[in-house]
């Protein structure tokens, strides 16, 4: 039963994929506008920052989207067909759950923020 339950949802996100893309696509907003001067210091401050992230993940897409809209240069981590990723995201946050932001600390500590709720407000607070 339980192997009936897994390929019938395996189904589902198989025909729900290219829908959930195609509408990442034509509603992501446009990015904020910045001075080159801030977008300079927005552009350093996001090399410190990597998103680990499904493509088609609902909750990911939700992240980008935040991402798109304060014009932020993230750097997006594929963690469900790169085993490096996926295995730096286990062995530095502690579990593969997505998202998952990265986030490098100028004291050399590294944080892992879940949730995609708890990251769009971090990344609005940060360069909102």
């Amino acid at each position: 039963m339980r192997s009936v339950i897994r390929t019938f949802f395996r189904g589902v996100r198989l025909v729900m994929t290219p829908f959930m893309l195609a509408q990442e696509k034509l509603s992501t907003p446009k990015g904020m506008e910045r001075t080159p001067e801030e977008q300079a210091q927005v552009d350093e401050a996001c090399r410190e920052l990597a998103l680990y992230q499904f493509r088609s993940c609902p909750f990911c897409i939700k992240v980008r989207k935040e991402i798109a809209r304060l014009n932020l240069p993230i750097e997006t981590r594929d963690a469900q067909h790169d085993a490096n990723h996926r295995q730096a995201l286990e062995q530095g946050g502690g579990k593969v759950k997505v998202p998952c932001l990265r986030i490098e600390h100028g004291d050399g500590q590294t944080e892992w923020l879940y949730e995609s709720s708890d990251i769009n407000r971090w990344l609005e607070s940060r360069f909102g």
